[in-house]
């Protein structure tokens, strides 16, 4: 079992992201990423989005990927607010794990960290040292 620190760096290997930092969130139930655009579309007769994303803190460099749309959900945020949000299946990569996760999306813009990490990506799979930060490595 590997160990996070209350911070890692990892990637989205299917979205064309290969460094997002990630703030590690026992206290969030669902992983989240953050999108400031969404596009709905239809592909070979599914539902898919098409995703504009910050992926580096403190930078205005936009991504655009796209992913299959695996659900919609009401998230109630740290603060209490509920939002329906899409929520994508995707793969994710930290040090030795690599596996599909799911990713709720909301506008993280006024957030320090463009990706929270979930306790449902974290079971079984993760022990978190809250004193430490980035002991997978760092990505860039």
């Amino acid at each position: 079992m590997q160990t996070l620190g209350w911070r890692e760096w990892g990637a989205l290997p299917e979205l064309g992201i290969n460094a997002i930092k990630m703030k590690v969130d026992t206290g969030a139930r669902t992983s989240c990423l953050h999108a400031f655009k969404l596009e709905p579309f239809n592909k070979d007769g599914e539902d898919w989005l098409r995703i504009w994303v910050h992926p580096e803190q403190n930078s205005d460099r936009e991504h655009v990927c796209e992913a299959k749309i695996y659900d919609q959900r009401e998230v109630t945020d740290s603060g209490g607010h509920t939002e329906l949000r899409y929520v994508i299946k995707t793969k994710l990569t930290i040090g030795d794990f690599a596996d599909a996760v799911e990713l709720t999306l909301t506008n993280r813009d006024s957030m320090k960290f463009r990706m929270l990490l979930g306790r449902q990506a974290m079971r079984g799979e993760f022990l978190v040292d809250p004193d430490a930060s980035y002991l997978q490595g760092v990505l860039s």
